[in-house]
Order: C-alpha cells, then sequence, then structure tokens
C-alpha cells in the first residue's frame, strides 16, 4: 500500500468494519489513525473516498466526514477541493501518543479535554486582567461586536466566539498558555462548531462574553476569572451535551 496516488480500494478494505458498540466518529478516527502511523501508507497516498470508507468501516458517511476534519485540524491530512483526502508528509512525527488520546472526539477523553479548556480559559482571563493592552481590549470588544452583528448567522458568531478567546489568551501575554488552548480547542473544533445552535443561546453567550470583557478592561483578576468561569460552565455543558449525543 504505498503507492501515493492509488490503492484506495486496497486501503478500505484493509480498515474493516468497526467493532460493535463503537463510537463513530472516534472509531473511525481511531482506525485510521492505526493506519497512517504503521507505516504502510507512504505521505501523499490519496484516502478511499467518504463513501468507500463508511462501506468498509460500517458507519455513516458524517462519521467520515467529522473524523477527517479533525484530522485535517491537526495536520494529519489535506483536503485538496475536486481532487480528494491525502495523507501530509511526516505524519508519524505529527502524532505522538499524546496525540492519539486527544484525536478521539467523541470518545471517553472528550470530557476531559472540555474540563481542561475551562480552566485554562480561566488563567488566561485572570492573567489578562493584568497584562491586557488597550489595544488587546479593543480586539476583544470588536469581536463582540461581530457576534451582535452575526444576527441569526450562527456560524459567523461561533467564529467571532472563538476570535473574542483567542483575543484574551493572546493578552495574557503567555505564549504557552496560548498555544494550549489553541491544541485543546482544536481537538474540540467538531464540537465547538455546533456549540450555539440558537439564537437563545446565542445572545446567552454574548452577554457572558461582554461581562468577561469588562472584567478584564477594569483590571480586576478576580472579577475576570469569576466572569469567565460562569461563561465556561454553560459553555462547557453544551459542550459535553453534544459529544455524548455523539457517542
Amino acid at each position: 500500500m504505498t503507492d501515493r496516488n492509488g490503492a484506495a480500494a486496497e486501503i478500505a478494505a484493509h480498515l474493516g468494519a468497526l467493532p460493535v458498540g463503537a463510537s463513530p466518529v472516534a472509531g473511525v478516527a481511531d482506525r485510521l489513525l492505526t493506519l497512517f502511523t504503521s507505516g504502510d501508507l507512504a505521505p501523499g497516498t490519496r484516502l478511499p473516498s467518504e463513501r468507500q470508507l463508511a462501506e468498509s468501516l460500517g458507519v455513516g458517511r458524517s462519521a467520515i466526514r467529522e473524523a477527517l476534519a479533525a484530522l485535517e485540524i491537526l495536520g494529519v491530512v489535506s483536503t485538496r477541493p475536486g481532487s480528494g483526502t491525502y495523507l501530509r508528509d511526516g505524519v508519524s512525527e505529527l502524532l505522538p501518543q499524546t496525540l492519539r488520546w486527544g484525536m478521539l472526539v467523541g470518545g471517553e477523553h472528550t470530557e476531559e479535554l472540555i474540563e481542561v479548556r475551562a480552566g485554562l480559559e480561566i488563567l488566561a482571563a485572570r492573567t489578562a486582567a493584568t497584562r491586557a493592552s488597550d489595544d488587546a481590549i479593543a480586539e476583544m470588544r470588536a469581536a463582540i461586536q461581530r457576534m451582535r452583528d452575526a444576527g441569526d448567522d450562527l456560524h459567523a458568531f461561533v467564529e467571532a466566539d472563538v476570535s473574542f478567546h483567542i483575543a484574551v489568551a493572546a493578552a495574557s501575554g503567555n505564549r504557552i498558555l496560548l498555544d494550549l488552548l489553541q491544541i485543546v480547542r482544536s481537538l474540540l473544533r467538531v464540537w465547538v462548531d455546533r456549540s450555539v445552535n440558537d439564537p437563545a443561546q446565542a445572545a446567552i453567550a454574548m452577554r457572558e462574553h461582554e461581562h468577561a470583557c469588562e472584567a478584564i478592561a477594569s483590571r480586576d483578576p478576580e472579577a475576570a476569572a469569576a466572569s469567565m468561569a460562569a461563561h465556561m460552565e454553560t459553555a462547557s455543558a453544551r459542550l459535553t451535551a453534544l459529544a455524548a449525543a455523539g457517542r
């Protein structure tokens, strides 16, 4: 299975059906990662189509799509419009064991990742309150304004939401904290993208962001941490419910 451009049918046949009871998305991700790290596929190998993978693994195409999307976020595969999905170069170096548990979006570790994210976000808000520049605070407020402007466009709302959290983490002045949050957020991206699914939820989230932003702008670390903790409580509940539904 080392042909750079072919062997899609052979790859699909090699995967085999997932065991009964396995979480579809987690099972697909784990099975693909096992294959990718086996050394049997050359970098640049074209993967089977979603249909072929779904038939081979015995799951729906949506599970294949979500697993591949998560793999692409991590830089494991790349999608070329009109061509297909390909294994990226040097994948073995990108997949130490520490990433394997995180890749299982929808698996038992998702709730643990959500807890880690909440703790990091609270630390970021507390630290930002002591270090944020005026420009950083303006960036947070601009992200909140984009949330208001999004209206019923929940995809645009979520993108502005992510921008706000990135701005807070960047304002902390701690590069490692920012990088850790980016990693955890990427691993949870399948759920984060769907975490706000109605205007009422969006309105609540926006108010929570406003409170956190104003606490940071007031240079009040305790208020900033408390505001972010309140936001993380509701945001984490939404993510946990989504992850549980996806199992």
